[in-house]
């Protein structure tokens, strides 16, 4: 099996085409980099397939509370976690802790009904409490099981109200029917209020594909199979004896809410089945369409967000047209302008050619937020442009995680040198401040944020807290990569020519009217962000959900059209609000324009905040911290990638309206 690491495909363009031949050349190889494995009966074994099919159980996590849990934290069944698969760093950082289960899997074999486990619990030991009072709690917070199989997550389907079949990647460990009688509407024989149902069966369907010899090569046989979906049925079953279980019987496990009494005993034995199933009218390619299909939001949305998409770009359209039209006519105006009676009736944005490009205050944090604005720009693009190849597909897990912090890491170069070349040309000699600025302030309040994030996550005693080792791996990837990267960036930037502007500034600013309410800065700023934030909330919901209610993303494609949708609207629109501002004789549009398009992030934020309140149900003080703590660092990052696209969208736009009038 090839190695799911990002960073081996990213680390050269060059890797890029030697890929794109191999999956020209080869029809067995699929896209998002996995090979496929082939399973025969144990009786056939040979180096070209394998029996052992093995089922690796993942974190669990729930939409009601941030905090994921490992395996073992609920006193599952146990595998041999020596043989756990090495996680990547995306894995890590999410908290996706993959391990081997405790059911043992031959291809072919079904199972009729085996014992994986048996959990004994006796009241009044404090051991034996806490494993229990841990489990309900499990339960009453709905902790969903995520099983893995041949890299294909284990679904469980079923049927939703509109008749449609529904198939989630996750399964819940159990049910709590709560006074009222709702909370188990999986079955109606979980019908005693205040009692837990732990789910301590499941039933295995493995449906696989059987290849012919012309498909798969020589050496095949009908008894061998690649296996193309995993179902499971969760069940409450009461075995009466634990030597003998019944996993046919209807009798399910109950344990009532309150505590054990002391001296009394609950045994919890988990068995499972397993059946195989032969399927050869689906190929091993198109396995995870089941799954896709089946999201309930695929074909919700899809309508709503091209007719949003449609409404942005006939806005832009508009706007770009009035835009041409209206500058044609001011630059072919103030150009016919020969005489000197003409000059003295010199109006609009050419009277403060002599003060536009006068270096803004703080100049020295807009060019630091610049830098890494332009760090993020970037590594968005080459991540989206990869994830639309299928590289950093669903079925590679962790790789979009990598390979987004390996890119982030990489570009520190480009961060240095744009922050040294605005700063150098606002005239800014402290050159030393600005690189350390630039690789210490933005990467610094996110690695902030995140720590202190992780210290409430070790102190739940969550999988989601990244380890030590891994924090100062990400410590060393900051100071010993991204760093020196940035200083040379830096070098390079301070070592060329500050920028030449198109005028010269005077030397005595020139006194700006009174604007009007719409010519003002809080109010352009405010409205600047409403445009951009219209083309990507439909797909906020999608990333959202993706993020805390555990569904699958999958729309990296449409994801770049909304991307690049939200840079032509972010450049619009900062454009268009900047030619008012210098309209209305008011120069200082440096920061303007930087928050114009920056303020998008703020209504990020309120969308979050309503996604928060609307679509979860998250109660603890812990888990909404995390939540917002996770937001800061997403709009954060927003912030700088949406500000500096408006910026350096009009900074173009000043340089080349200035460069093509006269100016005495």
């Amino acid at each position: 099996m090839l190695s799911p690491r990002c960073h081996r495909r990213t680390m050269a363009p060059m890797m890029l085409l030697v890929w794109a031949s191999v999956l020209s050349l080869s029809q067995a190889f699929y896209l998002p980099g996995l090979a496929p494995v082939n399973f025969c009966k144990k009786s056939e074994i040979s180096s070209t397939c394998k029996s052992d099919v093995i089922l690796y159980v993942n974190r669990l996590n729930t939409e009601e509370s941030v905090i994921p849990y490992e395996y073992h934290h609920f006193d599952f069944c146990l595998g041999k976690e020596e043989n756990s698969p090495v996680e990547n760093l995306g894995q890590v950082v999410f908290g996706e802790r993959i391990r081997p289960g405790p059911y043992h899997i031959q291809f072919m074999e079904d199972v009729e009904c085996a014992v994986a486990c048996q959990k004994d619990y006796t009241g009044g030991n404090a051991d034996s409490d806490r494993r229990m009072m841990v489990l309900k709690k499990g339960i009453s917070l709905n902790y969903q099981h995520h099983w893995i199989v041949d890299n294909m997550p284990v679904t469980w389907c079923y049927q939703l109200e509109t008749g449609k079949q529904y198939c989630s990647t996750g399964f819940p460990m159990g049910c709590l029917v709560r006074p009222d009688g709702e909370g188990c509407a999986i079955n109606s024989m979980y019908n005693r209020p205040l009692h837990y149902y732990p789910f301590n069966h499941v039933d295995l369907e493995i449906t696989y594909h059987s290849g012919a010899r012309e498909e798969w090569g020589m050496g095949f046989s009908s008894s061998s199979g690649r296996i193309i979906s995993v179902k499971v049925t969760p069940k409450s079953l009461n075995h009466a004896d634990p030597k003998n279980p019944n996993c046919l019987g209807t009798d399910p496990l109950a344990i009532r809410e309150s505590s054990l009494k002391a001296g009394e005993s609950q045994t919890i034995l988990y068995t499972y089945s397993v059946k195989f199933k032969l399927n050869n009218a689906v190929k091993w390619s198109s396995r995870w369409d089941y799954i896709l299909e089946s999201m309930p939001h695929t074909n919700i949305q899809w309508f709503s967000i091209l007719n949003s998409l449609v409404i942005v770009l006939f806005l832009s359209g508009m706007v770009a047209m009035i835009m041409l039209r209206t500058l044609h006519k001011d630059i072919a105006r103030y150009n016919q302008m020969d005489s000197g009676e003409d000059a003295q009736e010199e109006f609009g944005w050419k009277l403060v050619h002599g003060d536009v490009f006068r270096p803004p205050r703080k100049g020295m944090l807009l060019s630091v937020f610049l830098g890494s604005g332009v760090q993020v720009l970037v590594m968005a693009m080459v991540t989206l442009g990869f994830a639309c190849l299928g590289f950093l597909s669903p079925a590679n897990r962790g790789a979009l995680m990598t390979c987004s912090m390996v890119l982030f890491v990489s570009l520190g170069t480009p961060a240095g040198y744009v922050s040294a070349r605005i700063y150098k040309s606002f005239g800014g000699v402290k050159w030393k401040s600005n690189v350390i600025l630039t690789s210490i302030v933005c990467p610094g309040v996110v690695f902030s944020l995140f720590f202190v994030m992780n210290l409430v996550l070790w102190g739940e005693s969550s999988s989601g807290a990244v380890p030590f080792s891994t924090l100062v791996a990400l410590l060393a990837l900051w100071f010993g990569v991204s760093v020196p990267l940035t200083f040379v960036g830096a070098y390079f930037g301070f070592r060329k020519r500050a920028l030449e502007h198109p005028v010269r500034t005077n030397q005595i600013p020139r006194q700006i009217p009174d604007q009007s309410i719409y010519t003002q800065p809080i109010p352009g700023i405010v409205m600047g962000g409403v445009l951009p934030f219209g083309c990507i909330f439909i797909q906020l919901f999608f990333i959202l959900s993706s993020l805390w209610s555990n569904q699958m993303y999958y729309m990296f494609g449409f994801l770049f059209l909304v991307f690049l949708i939200l840079v032509i609207t972010c450049s619009e629109t900062t454009i268009l609000l900047c030619y008012f501002h210098l309209c209305a004789e008011d120069y200082h549009w440096w920061w303007r324009s930087f928050l114009t398009s920056g303020f998008t992030a703020v209504y990020l934020f309120i969308y979050c905040c309503h996604y928060f309140v609307t679509k979860l149900s998250i109660k603890d003080s812990a888990s909404t911290f995390l939540y917002f703590g996770y937001t800061a660092i997403m709009v954060f990052l927003f912030f700088l990638l949406t500000g500096t696209i408006g910026f350096f969208a009009c900074f173009w736009f000043i340089r080349k309206i200035y460069s093509v009038v006269k100016v005495d």
